[in-house]
């Protein structure tokens, strides 16, 4: 059997675009699963607070906004080497929101306007599936998203009916941490 698919290349534009592969950064709101192993006493969930930092047993007041996951274990194990001789920490997230620059932020007229957790990849649609779409009242193709880029803030338009209701494929764009989609409302 012989076949034949091409497939288009991704738009340079698109391309560079895309945000990097990177760790995911704890962030205020997150749930952390910590684990010492051998030691279940000392073991739980806990949950950042919105100063960033974590407490659990022997550990009080440790930063954990903006680290990575196993850089987080790494500083539990520090500070637990007082009083457990070599132990081995494992943080688990189980619940995501990450830091706030790295956020995507949508307000207006969505259905559910709200702060959402960047994930790698992540596309204009991914971000209206997660809002519920938009309101009957809002003006979908004068929408915009601001990003910031060298510490400039850019404003791009986008066209959220035609994505939506056309189905326009091109009209979907690739999201970035920090990302603030604004949703007009429509004046008739």
């Amino acid at each position: 059997m012989i076949g034949c698919t091409t497939t288009a290349p991704m738009p340079v534009a698109a391309a560079e675009q895309q945000s990097p592969a990177r760790d995911y950064l704890i962030g205020p709101g997150d749930v952390l699963n910590v684990i010492v192993w051998r030691n279940p006493e000392v073991s739980m969930a806990v949950s950042v607070r919105p100063d960033g930092k974590i407490t659990t047993p022997l550990v009080e007041d440790l930063v954990a906004s903006g680290k990575a996951p196993t850089d987080l274990a790494r500083d539990i194990e520090k500070a637990l080497s007082k009083y457990i001789q070599q132990p081995v920490v494992t943080v688990i997230v189980t619940s995501f929101v990450g830091p706030y620059g790295e956020q995507i932020r949508v307000i207006g007229q969505a259905a559910k306007p709200q702060a959402l957790p960047y994930r790698q990849g992540m596309s204009l649609m991914d971000v209206l599936i997660a809002v519920g779409g938009i309101t009957e009242f809002a003006a979908g193709n004068k929408a915009n998203i601001i990003r910031s880029m060298d510490g400039k803030q850019q404003k791009l338009a986008v066209r959220l009916n035609d994505l939506i209701k056309d189905g326009d494929i091109s009209a979907n764009v690739p999201m970035r941490p920090g990302d603030v989609l604004v949703i007009p409302e429509s004046f008739f």
